[in-house]
């Protein structure tokens, strides 16, 4: 198969040239230059961010001895709280060869592109929340790789579930050691790939106006299923990536309701204050914009 994602050599690489090339273009302080070089930076924010992840998936603060047993155990949450069964999915799907390497394929090449598309029409065509979404996708990811340094399995290393791993199945592996325990495979918990894809959809319906953005709902919905049918993820891993993408999201609302409430005081003493102090809300404001 090949393969069409960067390696984390390769992302950090870009993001270095993108971001040599950003500085550069500040260099001659002509108008259009900067916005070119504006974009360039945040170009290479989202490489710089790709290649950590790809990164710190080789890392665990366990060993792997533990992974098929947090594996096991989420396995057996989800039968005792009778959540459906992934295995009963994948079967489903099993006996159509072009479906089931249709999944694979999606699974190893969609969710960044897909982002970065996200990030790019943000930074177009909303400028103003560009800075909002941004600051949710760093934080969202920061915190799931914290998370995955506790090794878990995904359901196709796990014996005895009856799940395949389709990808070695039809030869479509994005893992060049599919017979051993390679770090990265164990980085299961939470999915990533979900919550960045409930992420574009969350842009996508809160700063589209046409009634056709509530479809963005299929996106997380098709790599939920895309995860589960390939044996990547269980729905719990999905399910927390979810609760974090919430969280995060939570307190970024809760502190531009602080923000605003700071301002909302300050405003009858701004009123009052030499006009030299304007420098200082105005940096308030745009903290507010990238929360």
């Amino acid at each position: 198969m090949i393969h069409l994602e960067l390696t984390w050599q390769q992302s950090a690489v870009a993001a270095g040239g993108v971001a040599v090339t950003s500085a550069a273009l500040r260099l001659p302080r002509r108008p259009r230059l900067t916005s070119v070089a504006v974009f360039a930076q945040e170009a290479a924010l989202a490489l710089g961010l790709f290649a950590l992840w790809q990164y710190a998936a080789s890392f665990a603060v366990l060993g792997p001895g533990g992974a098929l047993g947090r594996s096991r155990w989420i396995w057996r949450l989800e039968r005792a709280i009778h959540l459906p069964s992934e295995a009963a999915v994948q079967h489903f799907f099993l006996p159509h060869p072009l479906l089931i390497q249709f999944f694979n394929l999606y699974y190893d090449t969609l969710h960044f592109p897909v982002l970065i598309g996200c990030l790019v029409w943000l930074f177009v065509r909303h400028r103003s929340s560009y800075g909002r979404w941004r600051t949710t996708l760093v934080a969202f990811t920061g915190i799931c790789l914290l998370v995955q340094l506790i090794p878990v399995a995904p359901p196709r290393m796990l014996p005895g579930i009856g799940m395949v791993d389709t990808a070695v199945l039809y030869h479509q592996s994005v893992y060049s050691n599919v017979a051993g325990f390679n770090a990265d495979q164990l980085s299961a918990m939470p999915s990533v790939h979900v919550g960045w894809a409930l992420l574009v959809a969350a842009a996508v319906i809160s700063n589209e106006k046409s009634g056709w953005r509530w479809l963005a709902v299929l996106y997380p919905a098709m790599t939920t299923l895309a995860v589960v049918v390939t044996a990547n993820h269980f729905w719990a891993d999905g399910i927390v990536a979810a609760l974090i993408l919430g969280v995060v999201m939570a307190v970024q609302a809760l502190a531009r309701r602080i923000l605003a409430a700071c301002r909302a005081a300050a405003l009858p003493a701004a009123a009052d204050a030499p006009a030299a102090d304007a420098p200082a809300a105005a940096d308030g404001v745009m903290a507010a914009h990238r929360l």
